[in-house]
């Protein structure tokens, strides 16, 4: 995949997450679906321009990376069979499925546990706009990291979500002391020149 100076970091949008019938459903699906975030994000993807790479959190039957050091990521392991890479709740809701790189982690960062962030910097890229639920989970903690390893990263606010929008919120007002800032999916295309 050729990729320029900008990428879109698409985290977690799988059944598991975002639909009910996924692991995480009776605590995300109501609010993703109240919020039409799932649209937007999906617009966004297609308007951007750039490269867009998803981040699955999957479960190999060796655990691979998982590290049971949190309540959430023992109930995950608790879990791991419906998280495994070819489960039904870890594929890409249809309205993401289709286009861009797919990359599997057992982290909350979706740049840890696995090589994306080096193929970004090997593809020239510096700069990435992150979507995805949760975004006081896998949303927090990849822009943080990502602006830890060097990329200016924007949030695209409007392109994600939490299970409360006073989570949402909170996290979105941390994310713009902690990046180069949040962005709404209009400004950030705006930005991107699409």
């Amino acid at each position: 995949m050729a990729m320029g100076t900008n990428a879109v970091l698409a985290l977690h949008w799988q059944i598991n997450v975002i639909k009910p019938e996924g692991f995480f459903g009776a605590m995300l699906a109501d609010p993703v679906a109240r919020s039409g975030v799932v649209e937007r994000a999906a617009s966004f993807h297609a308007a951007a321009g750039v490269p867009v790479l998803f981040t699955r959190f999957t479960v190999p039957e060796d655990e691979g990376e998982l590290v049971r050091n949190t309540d959430f990521m023992r109930a995950v392991g608790d879990a791991q069979e419906q998280f495994r890479p070819d489960s039904p709740g870890a594929r890409l809701i249809p309205e993401m499925s289709g286009g861009g790189v797919v990359v599997d982690n057992q982290k909350l960062s979706g740049l840890a546990g696995n090589d994306l962030a080096s193929r970004l910097k090997a593809g020239g890229v510096d700069t990435v706009f992150i979507t995805g639920v949760a975004t006081n989970l896998t949303v927090e903690q990849t822009a943080r990291h990502a602006t830890d390893l060097g990329f200016t990263t924007h949030v695209v606010s409007d392109c994600t979500a939490a299970a409360d929008t006073a989570v949402h919120e909170t996290s979105v007002a941390n994310l713009n002391l902690t990046t180069a800032g949040c962005l709404s999916s209009a400004e950030a295309l705006a930005l991107l020149g699409a």
